[in-house]
């Protein structure tokens, strides 16, 4: 919901950085799969209960998240399999995330856990499913043109998600209250993106059903 306005202000200083790290030689499939391993380091921090660095880790993550795109379309080296790693590299931090609170304090954090992560699942399906089907149909992506993957709209997309992971980092011990707000929120998200991608899909010339 939150990302048409904070993408924008995010590009310029994203494309700064992308310009040191283009001199350097650094290509983006590099950065990703470095941000993806610091962003790892949550799970076992998380469990250990350093919260503090697990923060650090989160933050580098979701940096590096933004900066391998803008590195990519400087370099002119976008790619469908740049695309395809980096959302399913972010899916699977998410997770784990997720999974390190659990770990952390299971009594208290496990139910909720599993919750949230029922509701990844819907978000995640919902959103790829219907990226399988725009690509089929050629449906271009006016709200996001530098993602690689058509975005449907929602209550939680990449800035909600970060501002959840940052959540749960600081105030650990309300971890299970968030996780369930945030939870809801992705199911409303994920009944928006099925319904909104069913009625797109249908509405598509000879596509009636």
């Amino acid at each position: 919901m939150l990302d048409r306005w904070t993408m924008p202000l995010i590009q310029r200083p994203l494309l700064r950085l992308a310009r040191w790290l283009a001199v350097a030689g650094v290509r983006p499939d590099q950065v990703t799969l470095l941000a993806f391993l610091v962003g790892m380091l949550a799970l076992p921090l998380l469990a250990g209960e350093a919260y503090g660095w697990a923060l650090v880790a989160v933050l580098v993550n979701r940096l590096g998240d933004g900066l391998d795109g803008a590195l990519a379309r400087l370099t002119h080296r976008a790619s469908d399999a740049g695309g395809f790693l980096d959302i399913g590299l972010d899916f699977v931090f998410y997770a784990a995330v997720v999974l390190g609170f659990a770990l952390a304090d299971p009594a208290a954090n496990a139910l909720a856990a599993a919750v949230l992560l029922f509701a990844f699942i819907g978000t995640g399906s919902s959103f790829l499913a219907f990226a399988i089907m725009a690509a089929r149909h050629g449906l271009d992506r006016p709200r996001f043109p530098q993602k690689a993957f058509y975005y449907l709209h929602g209550l939680t997309e990449g800035t909600e998600t970060v501002l959840a992971l940052v959540a749960f980092c600081l105030w650990p011990g309300r971890f299970p209250v968030l996780a369930l707000g945030f939870a809801a929120a992705c199911l409303v998200t994920t009944a928006m993106r099925l319904w909104g991608g069913y009625a797109t899909l249908k509405a598509l010339p000879g596509k009636a059903g």
